[in-house]
C-alpha cells in the first residue's frame, strides 16, 4: 500500500481545480430569494453570474414595482447577503426577465443573496413560483472569457462546474 500513496498524491496533484457555482432558488411570501454560492473547493476571480426566466415554460418576470407586468404584492431587488464581493448589478425593471450581477471573487463556501419577486404570467397561480415552474431558467456564469450555462431543474436550482480556480 505504500507503494501507491505517491501515486495517488500525484493524481490528486493532476486533477483540474474545479470550483462548483450553485444558483438556487427559494420561493418566499412576501420575497423570493435567489443564492449564488461557490460550493467548489478554491476560490473563483472575477465572475459575471446571469439569471434569464425567459427560458423558463412558465412565462416568469419580475415584479419590481406595483403597476406593470407582475401581479398583486411586488418586491424590488435587495440585495442582503455577499455586498462585498458584488461590484455591481444590472437595474430591473418591472416586467424584466434577466438579472446580472458581477463579482470581484466569490470564494470557497461563500454566497451572495438577493430578494425579489417573481410572478408567473402564463395564468398559473401567479405569485407563487413552484420548483417546476422556474424549471428551465438558464443561469450563466461568466469567468476568464469563458461561459458555462446551465438551467434550472425542478429542484430550483443549477449547479455549475467551473475550471480553473483564483490564484
Amino acid at each position: 500500500m505504500k507503494a501507491l500513496a505517491p501515486f495517488a498524491a500525484l493524481v490528486m496533484l493532476s486533477a483540474p481545480a474545479l470550483a462548483d457555482v450553485k444558483v438556487s432558488f427559494i420561493e418566499g411570501a412576501p420575497k423570493d430569494r435567489f443564492v449564488i454560492a461557490n460550493s467548489g473547493h478554491c476560490d473563483l476571480a472575477s465572475t459575471i453570474v446571469r439569471i434569464d426566466l425567459s427560458t423558463a415554460a412558465s412565462g416568469l418576470v419580475f415584479d419590481v414595482t406595483d403597476s406593470g407586468a407582475g401581479v398583486e404584492v411586488y418586491q424590488p431587488f435587495d440585495l442582503v447577503s455577499g455586498k462585498q464581493v458584488v461590484q455591481h448589478y444590472s437595474e430591473i425593471a418591472d416586467g424584466d426577465t434577466t438579472v446580472t450581477l458581477e463579482l470581484d471573487h466569490l470564494a470557497s463556501g461563500q454566497s451572495v443573496e438577493f430578494t425579489i419577486d417573481i410572478d408567473d404570467t402564463s395564468g398559473r397561480i401567479e405569485t407563487i413560483i413552484a420548483g417546476n415552474e422556474i424549471l428551465g431558467a438558464e443561469v450563466t456564469v461568466t469567468m476568464l472569457g469563458q461561459d458555462y450555462i446551465e438551467a434550472m431543474s425542478a429542484r430550483a436550482e443549477a449547479v455549475l462546474p467551473i475550471s480553473g480556480c483564483a490564484a
